[in-house]
């Protein structure tokens, strides 16, 4: 079992800082928020940061997130997360789109991937030592 530590680097799939925005008092929220207090530092690829602008701009997500608020958590992660615009070549998932955020991890030295994405990085396990958890299972890790 790992010993959480405060600050110990932490990389977020898109698909949990977007699970962030759009639930309240979830396992995402509450790590997005603990990040917010310093109690963790988010890792990010700058591939990643566009990714997220680009999903928040979409239609579909607009009914469920506030615009400006949207837009101050997009600035927020891209002003105050660990940014890294270096990545190694991976290709270990067998969706292409994970690869930058499993090599951000690896480059920005994280201790932990978190990510929803049962059907590929769950099932991962880890990438280079590094383990691949639910939110559920990061915020028991932290406690």
């Amino acid at each position: 079992m790992m010993k959480w530590t405060p600050c110990v680097r932490v990389v977020l799939d898109t698909n949990i800082l977007i699970s962030a925005l759009i639930t309240r008092n979830t396992p995402p929220d509450k790590l997005y928020q603990a990040w917010l207090r310093g109690e963790i530092e988010l890792v990010i690829s700058d591939a990643q940061v566009a990714e997220i602008y680009d999903v928040l701009s979409r239609p579909r997500l607009r009914r469920f997130l506030d615009a400006d608020e949207a837009d101050a958590i997009a600035e927020n992660i891209a002003t105050r997360a660990l940014i890294i615009t270096e990545l190694p070549v991976v290709n270990v998932s067998p969706d292409p789109k994970d690869n930058p955020v499993l090599a951000s991890a690896i480059a920005g030295k994280a201790e932990l991937i978190v990510s929803g994405d049962k059907k590929h990085m769950l099932d991962l396990g880890e990438v280079e030592g590094i383990p691949i958890v639910t939110a559920r299972k990061a915020l028991e890790l932290m406690s």
